[in-house]
């Protein structure tokens, strides 16, 4: 037995370090593919007869498990791809199969890291096993979530609380949420606040039915812990408007808290906001599906263009690994571009790793609204199984993915990963204008690699753009239902917009990390901050007579640090590497990064608590040494912290304490981090479902290729375009290509 009671034979912050099994290469097509739901299921069993064996844990959850990946230059060794422009690969090395995986002994409500290895007999044995500090917590998983709804509803204290304001047990609904940030509850306690909701049919919008109050659940022990009414606002005689409450501040957990937030009991409103066509024709009067809109088919007759070996994929000059993984959802890996023969590596890895949506009304419980989606969540665990002709257009290739379930069962999401292509419009185009002159229109073709998931009211679709002039996008797409909160009769809204009669859409901010591995031509690289500027030299002076100069500066980083984004002078990043320069431009080849329309400011005060847990947010651009951790692979993966549920300040272990160490940049390994966002001043527009919105992040081929490397895409004419309004076709009118 442990000195804590335990029962785990290791200190809480030290790693236990079994001895190393013997271990050999193992089968795979590729070492980053992610474990199949076989190799899941199998870690699980080694887990718990590890802990039978040894320990005296006798019920745990599983929360993750996942790949280990080995170093980055042992898996760029095993596939071919060298690590300096003209080098020759490195030596391969045998890479051994790992995993890890986080899971809580619920007994005794601590969390265990655990990391194993696959033997040479093909069996999964333990490396290390971890007690984590007790604040320390893995994220939520989807079992815990829905857990969280069954305290809700069960509870009489909530169907007392449900029953006073006309609502019946079997009718109430809730969100689990992760609780934020609330010192009044202490972080050794599993908790999450829960977003309650009514639904008065089987089907129907439950966020148009918000209720008045927000419980406080202990997932692990599952039971109700507190009920928060937040304070509302009431516009005085004088036409200024006053908090019912003293303050925005929580009020102690033993105070009543409807009497200290100053108002009486608000009923949800019952007005139904359906987005189902079937019930919207039952509750909207006079709705009917819009007409007119006409069969419009993606067809490709000859089949795609993208060939698939199990998680590697081929399109134009593009290869890359594509893996499903719990916390991010996609990532992409070892991104290569074929440039006339020469295999160039561009990415290392590329994935979302990390978003917040701060909420900004003030008055408490509100402020705990920040969800980290996907280090709370887990963009993976989230994800929708895709369905054919809906999500997707055209001929698709889907790709399935696997998380663990508490039990330590897979959970298998068939078509989780979309792949298509589609038409985006012309790539180039000239014509000469003068008599007999030729012209030439070649149409911009792209690659999809794309995956949905659903954050209980929110949606967001995530796409990794591809395309035939060498250039990258990745794209996040927003859509789904507001989170709302009841609002009292003509209540007046200063942090919200009031979207329907009673309910309130609360100004928020979308705030996306993306990380980027970057390997451009090799895996030493620099990234150079390129401001522009006006020539300060007057209008009619010899430098600048017709007042029209302008010219760029540009300054390589020379240690870690993060760098804001300046509108003023349109302030663009890009990563070159020194070692190879262009023969014209005599600027190393390198890749710009486009995040001016997504560039968007932390509207949080640095010192509030949405910034003490999300640093990322205080900078556009982050860049740091990339860390590997022996045989494994980067330790630098979350901006935020590995285990972000109920942090209550920055960790050690994320990107604000990164680039404190100052470690050189220049010419090194590197990691950048990408903030890009958007704030949601909601409009009545956006109710009851979002139209979607959409913010990208942009990797364009600067100085990397001779030229335009699509030219040689050659222009085609669609013979099944035809005239809209004769039965005339397109080949009888203007030639677009020649």
């Amino acid at each position: 037995m442990s000195p804590d009671g335990t029962g785990l034979a290791v200190p809480s912050t030290v790693t236990e370090v079994q001895s190393k099994p013997t271990a050999v290469p193992t089968a795979f097509k590729h070492p980053l593919d992610p474990l199949t739901p076989d190799e899941i299921t199998a870690v699980a069993l080694a887990i718990r007869r590890h802990l039978a064996a040894k320990t005296e844990v006798k019920v745990i959850k599983f929360i993750t498990c996942s790949l280990l990946p080995a170093t980055k230059k042992a898996v760029l060794a095993y596939l071919g791809i060298p690590l300096a422009p003209g080098a020759k690969p490195e030596q391969p090395v045998p890479i051994v199969r790992k995993a890890e995986s986080d899971f809580l002994d619920v007994l005794g409500g601590r969390g265990y890291n655990a990391t194993l290895i696959l033997n040479h007999n093909g069996e999964w044995e333990m490396e290390t096993i971890t007690l984590l500090p007790e604040e320390y917590h893995p994220q939520i998983s989807p079992e815990e979530l829905l857990a969280c709804e069954e305290v809700v509803k069960n509870d009489p204290v909530i169907q007392k609380l449900a029953k006073e304001v006309g609502v019946e047990p079997h009718q109430i609904f809730c969100d689990g949420w992760s609780i934020g940030y609330d010192d009044r509850f202490p972080q050794r306690r599993r908790v999450q606040q829960a977003l309650v909701y009514a639904r008065f049919s089987e089907h129907d919008n439950l966020y148009a039915h918000p209720m008045d109050f927000i419980p406080i659940v202990d997932v692990n022990k599952k039971e109700l812990v507190h009920v928060d009414f937040p304070a509302h606002y009431k516009r005085q005689a004088d036409g200024s408007v006053k908090l019912t409450a003293f303050s925005t501040a929580p009020p102690p957990v033993d105070a009543d808290s409807l009497a200290a937030s100053g108002r009486g009991r608000i009923p949800p409103p019952t007005k139904p906001f359906d987005f189902l066509p079937d019930l919207m024709e039952k509750t909207e009067e006079g709705f009917k599906p819009r007409e007119g809109i006409k069969p419009l088919h993606i067809v490709q007759p000859e089949g795609v263009s993208f060939k698939i070996d199990g998680h590697v994929l081929e399109w134009q000059n593009w290869k890359m690994h594509i893996s499903f993984t719990h916390r991010e959802g996609i990532a992409l890996s070892t991104i290569t571009y074929n440039d006339n023969g020469e295999i160039r590596p561009i990415l290392y890895r590329l994935s979302l790793a990390e978003m917040v949506v701060p909420y900004g009304a003030p008055e408490s419980p509100h402020p705990r609204k920040f969800a980290f989606d996907s280090g709370e969540y887990g963009m993976g665990t989230m994800a929708n199984e895709l369905s054919l002709g809906c999500d997707c257009l055209g001929q698709i290739h889907y790709m399935p993915g696997s998380y663990i379930t508490n039990d330590g069962s897979a959970y298998i999401i068939k078509n989780v990963i979309c792949i298509h292509e589609e038409d985006n419009g012309v790539l180039w185009k000239h014509t000469d204008y003068r008599p007999g002159g030729r012209g030439q229109t070649v149409r911009r073709r792209r690659l999809v690699v794309s995956m949905v998931c659903t954050l209980a009211n929110y949606e967001y679709i995530w796409n990794y753009h591809f395309y035939q002039d060498g250039s990258i996008e990745f794209e996040a797409r927003l859509t789904g239902i507001l989170n709302v909160y009841v609002a009292d009769k003509d209540e007046p809204n200063p942090y919200g917009t009031t979207i329907a009669p009673g309910i309130n859409g609360q100004y928020h901010q979308h705030m996306f990390s993306v990380r980027v591995d970057p390997m451009v031509d090799g895996i030493n690289n620099s990234l150079v901050e390129s401001d522009i500027f006006s020539l300060e030299a007057p209008t009619g002076s010899k430098d600048n007579f017709a007042g029209n100069a302008f010219y760029t500066k540009d300054t390589v980083i020379t240690e870690e640090t993060g760098r804001p984004y300046s509108f003023d002078k349109e302030r663009r990043w890009r990563v070159v590497n020194p070692a190879r320069k262009h023969y014209a431009s005599g600027k190393p080849a390198g890749y710009t990064i486009g995040v001016k329309g997504g560039a968007t400011p932390m509207l949080t005060k640095l010192d509030g608590w949405a910034a003490r847990r999300a640093a990322f947010l205080k900078n556009t651009m982050w860049v740091c040494r990339d860390v590997e951790d022996g045989e494994n692979g980067s330790t630098r993966l979350w901006p935020s912290g590995k285990y972000v549920p109920q942090t209550r300040d920055e960790p050690e272990d994320s990107v604000g304490t990164w680039v404190e160490g100052k470690l050189p940049v220049e010419n090194q390994d590197i990691l950048l981090y990408v903030t890009v966002g958007t704030t949601h001043i909601p409009r009545p527009e956006d109710w009851p479902v979002m139209p979607v919105e959409h913010l990208s992040v942009t990797f364009k081929p600067n100085s990397f290729f001779k030229a335009n490397p699509s030219m040689d895409v050659p222009g085609t004419r669609d013979h099944l375009s035809v005239s809209a309004f004769s039965d005339k076709s397109s080949s009888e009118k203007g030639a677009c290509c020649h």
